[in-house]
């Protein structure tokens, strides 16, 4: 059974700063793209950061110089470090993997960020 499971979402001042972590089970890991997305409400969700099986990474601008995603393969987790986080950031945040060759792709549940002004 395949399972993405978010943890490290919070309240948190403007300003502060959060990491987020994705463990996933049930996967080869290594073969799979991440990515963290985010859907505000009454927004679409959104792709906030990925990252490849290869280590490159992509942002969108809104987080661009503040956010970073890194990976783990050894322990099967993808992380978004968030700093200097505006009100604007809050959301509910998904993690997403993506298998490098095949149609396939796995949602976590979300983790809930709020960031008070």
């Amino acid at each position: 059974q395949v399972q993405l499971v978010e943890s490290g979402g919070g309240l948190v001042q403007a300003g502060g700063s959060l990491r987020l972590s994705c463990a996933a089970s049930g996967i080869t890991f290594s073969f799979y793209t991440m990515g963290w997305y985010r859907q505000a409400p009454g927004k679409q969700r959104e792709l906030v950061a990925g990252i490849t099986s290869g280590g490159s990474t992509n942002f969108a601008d809104s987080v661009k110089g503040r956010f970073t995603i890194s990976r783990d393969n050894a322990k099967n987790t993808v992380y978004l470090q968030m700093n200097s986080l505006k009100p604007e950031d809050t959301a509910v945040y998904y993690c997403k993997g993506t298998h490098a060759l095949l149609s396939i792709e796995y949602w976590g549940q979300g983790t809930q960020v709020t960031v008070s002004s």
